[in-house]
């Protein structure tokens, strides 16, 4: 083995890996799961599968107790973002898992509706 193999072996094992745990597959559609993206295992599934990686397993696993965002997931798992998108796509596609978009910011209340309340407020409790 030369030097110059030796220097590139540490990289190479690297990249391979998230390569070996996606089995090659490609990110999913780029509005699919989002940092904030719930996502959370399928009911009826109670069965545990026999024949997952051990990865999505364990995204499988953390999933079970509720919903996580997407980031939250990522954290737990310290993967890469991009391989754990991949790997919740594959089990959601699966029928696994199921994502849902998080709930939508509220619309802010206007301000005439609040000053109404604060007077109402005052009046009654003076």
């Amino acid at each position: 083995m030369t030097g110059r193999e030796q220097e590139w072996e540490p990289e190479a094992a690297d990249l391979v890996r998230p390569y070996v745990i996606t089995k090659g597959r490609g990110l999913p559609d780029e509005g699919q799961f989002s940092l904030i993206t719930l996502v959370t295992a399928a009911p009826g599934r109670s069965q545990r599968p026999t024949r997952l990686p051990p990865e999505e397993q364990r995204l499988l696993d953390l999933c079970s107790a509720g919903y996580l965002s997407v980031a939250e997931i990522a954290g737990h798992t310290r993967l890469p973002l991009g391989v754990v998108k991949i790997l919740l796509a594959a089990l959601t596609e699966g029928g696994y898992l199921i994502s849902r978009p998080p709930v939508a910011r509220a619309r802010p209340a206007e301000r005439e509706i609040l000053e109404e309340v604060l007077n109402g407020l005052r009046a009654k409790f003076g």
